[in-house]
């Protein structure tokens, strides 16, 4: 998408999530002009039509940003990109630093007491700081896993198939399905289905493919991590919980109000 090189002032908001579309919602009802920017065309329809806000879609490296940056007046970072996508992230870090604008990680809620570090285990809740951890491990030996992590991380599992059983819950969309093919799931081992994913829904799914162990990601309630791991407890099933990259703010808040405070501050609309 072109955007108008010569527009007024606003607040660049990293989106693609449940959460930007919130914010976004919410600074609109305080007149703030956004730029959102996504990573698929899809993404388009989370957010409202209004004249104070253009939505950009595309990927970014750190050139790109400074350059985007500059085009488009931008005079404050909200980022409420997706926990695991870190290259955005750092780089709007890096990217803000050099040009001395300001920038607001907004992390959505973990769930639960997470266990950072290398690995953790409390009962069938079992904490990995990599996917590559994951596939070097044991833990996969002779299980029924169904992975809901998203369809790139896949690949990693293609040798895995010669000693367990294994199952992917993917977007509806050809590049996911194709992609879980190729790394070596076959059409009855595959679901594809949009999140959320409603409580009965899941556990037909686990129950239907006698799934022992569920491979996730750290993605608090919006991503459904709170009903995987009620499910796990009732259904006796290993929840392996991916956790995000770490990743040095300079600043962080789950409060929405704070979010809106910063952006109002940083566009001389306080309230």
């Amino acid at each position: 998408m072109q955007l108008n090189s010569e527009s007024h002032k606003r607040i660049w908001l990293i989106g693609g999530t449940g959460e930007s579309a919130k914010l976004a919602k919410a600074l609109l009802s305080v007149q703030l002009p956004l730029l959102i920017s996504v990573t698929t065309e899809n993404a388009r329809s989370l957010y409202p039509i209004s004249p104070l806000l253009q939505v950009w879609v595309g990927r970014f490296n750190l050139s790109q940003i400074n350059q985007f940056l500059a085009e488009q007046n931008i005079i404050a970072v909200l980022d409420a990109s997706h926990p695991y996508a870190a290259e955005i992230s750092q780089n709007a870090i890096a990217a803000c630093s050099q040009k001395n604008i300001p920038y607001l990680r907004f992390e959505r809620p973990r769930c639960g007491l997470g266990g950072r570090g290398a690995e953790g285990q409390r009962g069938k809740l079992i904490y990995l700081d990599s996917f590559e951890r994951l596939v070097t491990g044991e833990y996969l030996v002779g299980e029924r896993v169904l992975f809901t992590v998203g369809y790139k991380v896949l690949p990693l599992f293609r040798d895995w198939h010669e000693r367990s059983t294994l199952f992917a819950r993917v977007l509806p969309a050809t590049t996911s399905i194709a992609a879980a093919l190729t790394a070596g799931f076959t059409q009855d081992k595959l679901f594809a289905m949009r999140p959320p994913i409603p409580l009965n829904l899941e556990r037909e799914l686990w129950r239907h493919w006698q799934i022992s162990m569920v491979v996730t990601k750290a993605s608090g309630t919006p991503g459904g991590e709170d009903i995987k791991r009620q499910l796990a407890a009732e259904l006796g099933v290993s929840l392996v919980i991916i956790e995000p990259p770490i990743i040095t703010y300079p600043q962080v808040t789950s409060d929405l109000g704070e979010a809106i405070a910063f952006c109002q501050q940083h566009t001389g609309k306080l309230a």
